[in-house]
């Protein structure tokens, strides 16, 4: 048996406090991480909070995990003790599904959410089937690389499920957590890169590579843009006139959303018909996937930009990010 040490609520928006639980044997297909980062996704927050009506209690947030294996199930062959890893939103699949059997493991309607019904990385250890566990490039910084696992992984996925070519012109809204990874995939991609974000993140949005920047709070700003873009990666939670961002594609491109807008989408089918654009989102990726962002990463140097806090200060961490001021992911360290 081992105990693990996390940082739990016992409800809905409460305060994180230290909390114990046992851990049975090791399934064969398993392994234990030990904890060394895990960054604060909003989605902890939204979990935090059972906006989504997923949440149990005693809650232990993280899914956003880097650190090294401690122990491995005796089936698995891909991972040994000591090697660093990650972890993400998923941390476990059936492996039988048309979904899992054509390596799409990020849609299985049965995947087992990380902080969904179990307990995450606020603490020092946490388990997942070795599937779900992806080995670090050497040249990644395992204190900063956790944020790759989730918000990493958000807005990789859509270059590859896209099909986004290096000659397409790419447009993020939304310059924050997801946002800015985005940018520096895009560049690295070959794109043309143009953030849409509220004024103040003008020249960071260039530093991270955007050619250019517009005004997303401007209608007329967006309008000067009317059929420039191929794509249009959303990365916000808050309703905006999407029509507006339609009329930005090029015909047949593509507004495709990886923000988790809860309030209905108000799009018209003209412009969607007129130009044959399409409305699209995804998920994170499959461990394939996150294998590529890695590698990707590792190659051209991207890397998430991060705050650090102890894990001890969990919830003032919590609090930073809810502020709206945090830039741009937040870690947690033990």
């Amino acid at each position: 048996m081992t105990t693990v040490h996390a940082y739990a609520a016992t409800e809905s928006n409460g305060k994180l406090n230290p909390f114990e639980y046992e851990l049975g044997d090791l399934d064969p297909h398993q392994v234990d991480i030990t904890v060394e980062s895990c960054g604060i996704c909003h989605s902890d927050l939204s979990m935090l909070g059972n906006e989504w009506g997923l949440s149990k209690y005693p809650f232990v947030p993280g899914h956003e995990v880097s650190g090294k294996i401690a122990a491995v199930g005796e089936s698995v062959t891909h991972l040994s003790v000591g090697d660093t890893v990650g972890l993400g939103w998923h941390s476990d699949y059936c492996m039988t599904c048309d979904q899992c059997m054509s390596g799409n493991y990020n849609c299985c309607p049965s995947a087992t959410g990380t902080i969904v019904g179990r307990h995450g990385g606020f603490a020092d250890v946490v388990r997942a089937a070795a599937a779900s566990v992806v080995k670090l490039p050497d040249e990644l910084n395992t204190r900063k690389a956790g944020p790759l696992f989730c918000g990493g992984i958000t807005v990789f996925n859509p270059f590859v499920q896209l099909g986004i070519s290096p000659t397409d012109s790419v447009a993020v809204l939304g310059i924050g957590g997801l946002g800015h990874l985005a940018i520096q995939f895009a560049k690295a991609w070959g794109c043309q890169v143009t953030a849409l974000t509220s004024p103040g993140k003008e020249e960071e949005a260039k530093e991270m590579g955007a050619h250019e920047v517009l005004n997303s709070r401007d209608p007329q700003a967006i309008k000067s843009a009317y059929g420039k873009f191929d794509v249009i990666l959303s990365t916000i939670n808050v309703p905006q006139e999407w029509n507006t961002y339609l009329n930005a594609l090029k015909p047949q491109g593509k507004l495709h959303f990886l923000g988790a807008v809860l309030e209905p989408l108000n799009i018209g089918a003209m412009p969607l018909i007129g130009g044959q654009r399409s409305v699209s989102g995804s998920p994170v990726g499959s461990p394939v996937t996150i294998r590529k962002m890695l590698e990707f990463s590792a190659r051209h140097q991207i890397e998430p930009i991060t705050e650090h806090f102890p894990m001890s200060e969990v919830n003032e961490a919590i609090e930073h990010l809810k502020s709206g001021d945090a830039r741009y992911r937040v870690v947690l360290d033990r």
